[in-house]
Formats: C-alpha cells, structure tokens, sequence
C-alpha cells in the first residue's frame, strides 16, 4: 500500500476505479502516514479517523453499485486550514477559532469533494496565512522533512512537508505572495499558482474583496507536475461569490507541444541574487532544455525593480484594518508573533492620492511586464534566493520579490523541484507564463520533470521527535 500512496493522484484514482485499492485502504494508509511523521513535522493540525473512514466506506459502496465517479473518486486530500471545511474544525491558524466549524465548504473544497476526494485532515498555516514561515500560537510551528530545525516555508508549510513526506498525494494552499510556490521550492515538491481569478477564493482566510483580494489565489500542491492540470481543471472557474474570479478559456498542457516554446530565463532578477546552488541547478535545466534544441533567451522582464515598492504600499495602504478587522471577526485576542509584527509597524497614512498614485504604478507596472510576451511564452527563473532556512531566520524580503513579482502581474506560475544543494536542500524551478496561459508553463514543467525523472525523498523515518500537536474530536 506505500506503493501507491507514492503514485501520482491521476494514478491512485484510476486504481480505485479498477478495484485495485479501495478508498478505505487508501485512507488507512495515509492516515497511519500522518500518524508516523507527524510528530517530527507538526503538518497536520486535525484528523477524524472515524468521520474519513465512514466517507471512504460510502465511496467504496457507490463504486460497488456501479453509480457514477468523479476524477477524483476514492483518493485521499488534505486542505490547508486557511480554507473552511464544514465538517472540520477551521481556525485559520488563530486562537479564536480553535473550535470554529464554517456553515460550508470553501468553494476550492466543495468542488473536490464533488470529484470524490476524500478529506482526510488539516494542514497548518501561519495566522491568516501573512508568514513566510508557517508558525502560530495554535499549533505552533511546522518543521521542515530535509531538517527539523528548518522552516518548511508558507504559508502552505504543513500542505507542503506532509506532500514532501509521502503522507498525502494532494493538498490545496493559497498563494498571496509565493506562499504555494515558497513552501513547494523548500520542500521538493510540485505547486501551482493560478492565473489571478482563474480559481475563486471563496472560503479563504484572507478576504476576497478589498485591495489585496486580486493577489490571492488557491492552487494545488502534488509531487508530480501531471497532476497540478487534473486538480486546476476541477476547481477553476467563477462560483458567483468571489467578485474577481473569472470564467476563461480551458486549455490544457496535453495540448502544447513544450519543444515549439519560446523560453527566456534569468538567475537573477537584480534584487537578490540566489545561492551558487539554485543558480547552478536552474542553469542546468536550462542547459538540458538548449541541448535539445529548444528556443531558450535570456530575458528579464522590464519592471520587476519596482516589486518591493509596489508589494510593501499596497500591503500597507489599508492601515492594517485588514489584519485587525481578521482578528476581530476570529476573537484572537492575542496575535501570533508574525501577525504582532506586522501591526507594530507605524501606519503610513497614505491619503486618497497617494493611494491613487500607487493603483496607477501597479497598472503600470502590469503593462510594462505583459511586453515580456512579446518575446517569449514562458519564463524561467528562481523562486527564492535561499533553500529552506533556519526556524526563526531573519527574512530579507527582497529573496522572496522572486514569487511577489508574479503575484502583483496575476500571471500563472509553477515550481518543481530541480535539485539539491550543498545541504541536502531541495532546491525548485520557477516557470511562469501568460495570463491564463497555465497549458504552456505546465506543459514545460511536467517535460522538465519527465526529463530531469527527479522526485527528492526526505528519510522520514528518521526524523526526530517534535511536540505533537494534532487535534482528534472528543
């Protein structure tokens, strides 16, 4: 049964729809899984044995009497905490929620669910998802499977170590500024951020209205590229909540031939230059790619200088009311230290034409990085200027401009692993394209994979112990 833990989710689902496993066989094993690296990874915040086995009894039952299956029938999920699920506990990572069940499913949730995904925990998130790092006074912090004393990253850090362990095949995280794609490059694993509005936020813990709504987006986290198009096509499309989600054209990775792409690629984006090691690792596929003949140029894209400025004034322009209003609607009364931080920087005041002036250099700055496809499909870069560093490190946010950067365009950008460094580190790649443009960037990333046939394993089974944390319902 490992064995096909270890598969792709395209193939555990076409096993189940054989009756070559049943979804109770499935969802033992991930939950023995979980039991075994928890302890070390604090991934997981909430299980319910008994509520996931009934769910995976019923699925194996509609499959006995022959009823109709969805894509996803039978296969075993986690979900960040950040998303609401009604039959489990949601807490957002903050105090005041720890007994908070929703009226719902957020959207991204319910559509997995309808496919046949059966939901087997919670994955652990910074409070409100505003980390690097994923750490709370909930649940504490989630330890990175390469080494303990190693963030996982965030804030989809639990979805990411628990996928990087074996113990789950599939989790959905969110993405406001790198926070799938930060977590998949410090954890070898595989995740997608969507076009901004190609999924609805519906149900996240950051709101889907307001000034930073349009750089949110969820988007699935696998070991295999293949399987980041399966999980996209489920859970795309407008649900008439999320103002900003939008109805696009679907086109799919099958479709495109990676080898008729035009590839730029940088080592560097000019703000922070990356460890020797990721920028040896990301040459090297870029080396691979031009000795098959693909039509590769270095290109940088013109703007990317202004993303500090532009990503620090927006997350500031509300006066933290976002930040405050998240507290009073969860009753924390007490903030995690990410989220404390965060409020003890002076206000800016900015008036209404300082706002209005910032709205205008965002456009600006949109419309000067769209030019980039005037050259190019798909871009290569990094996704951090460091592998996976030390809990409680000191962040220099200009190592992370490599993912904001694609939050404030709104473009498609995935991450698979690509190497390792000096320290044993996953190191990932970045490929990002077009406004819903997700076909070709998948495309390019599930023919590097096949290519590179590189899938890092963590040795979990010597991890040492760490303070549990997971919750079990009473």
């Amino acid at each position: 049964m490992t064995e096909m833990l270890d598969q792709s989710v395209t193939d555990i689902a076409q096993a189940v729809r054989d009756k070559r496993v049943t979804a109770v066989e499935l969802a033992e094993r991930s939950l023995a899984r979980i039991d075994s690296v928890n302890t070390a990874l604090n991934a997981v915040v909430l299980t319910n044995p008994e509520l996931t086995l009934k769910v995976a009894a019923m699925a194996d039952a509609d499959l006995a009497e022959g009823k109709t299956v969805g894509p996803l029938h039978g296969v075993p999920m986690t979900i960040k905490d950040s998303l609401d699920t009604f039959d489990f506990v949601t807490t957002w990572g903050s105090q005041g929620r720890a007994a908070f069940r929703p009226a719902r499913d957020a959207t991204v949730v319910a559509r997995l669910r309808k496919a046949g995904a059966i939901l087997v925990g919670k994955t652990n998130t910074p409070e409100f998802t505003l980390a690097f790092q994923t750490d709370n006074n909930l649940f504490g912090r989630t330890n990175n499977p390469y080494d303990l004393g190693r963030t996982s990253g965030g804030s989809s850090g639990g979805a990411a170590a628990l996928i990087a362990s074996r113990a789950i095949p599939f989790d959905i995280g969110t993405d406001t500024g790198g926070s799938i794609r930060l977590p998949a490059h410090f954890c070898g694993i595989a995740g997608l951020k969507p076009t901004s509005g190609r999924v609805p936020c519906s149900g996240n813990a950051l709101p889907s209205e307001g000034l930073w709504a349009t750089l949110s987006q969820p988007g699935p986290m696998t070991r295999f590229a293949k399987d980041l198009s399966l999980l996209l096509n489920i859970i795309e499309g407008p649900d008439l909540i999320d103002p900003n989600a939008r109805a696009a054209p679907k086109m799919h990775a099958k479709d495109i031939d990676p080898k008729t792409l035009k590839i730029g690629f940088h080592l560097s984006n000019g703000l922070s230059t990356p460890t020797p090691a990721i920028q040896a690792a990301i040459q090297g596929v870029i080396d691979n790619l031009a000795n098959q003949g693909m039509n590769l140029i270095e290109h940088r894209p013109d703007g990317i200088e202004m993303t500090p400025l532009i990503f620090s004034r927006l997350l500031a322009a509300d006066d933290h009311e976002t930040v405050l209003d998240l507290l009073e609607r969860s009753n924390t009364e007490t903030p995690s230290a990410a989220i404390a931080s965060n409020l003890s920087q002076p206000k800016p005041g900015f008036s209404a034409a300082e706002l209005c002036n910032i709205l205008a250099i965002w456009d600006g700055f949109k419309s000067a990085m769209l030019k980039s496809f005037t050259a190019i499909d798909v871009l290569i870069c990094p996704v951090n200027a460091q592998t996976a560093i030390l809990h409680g490190q000191a962040e220099d946010l200009l190592d992370y401009t490599y993912t904001m950067t694609y939050n404030l365009t709104g473009w498609p950008s995935v991450v698979i692993p690509c190497g390792l460094d000096e320290l044993g580190l996953p190191i990932g790649i970045q490929l990002i394209a077009a406004p819903f443009r997700e076909d070709q960037c998948l495309a390019l990333a599930e023919f590097i994979q096949a290519e590179l046939d590189f899938y890092p394993l963590p040795n979990v089974n010597t991890l040492r112990p760490a303070t549990p944390s997971v919750q079990t319902p009473d």
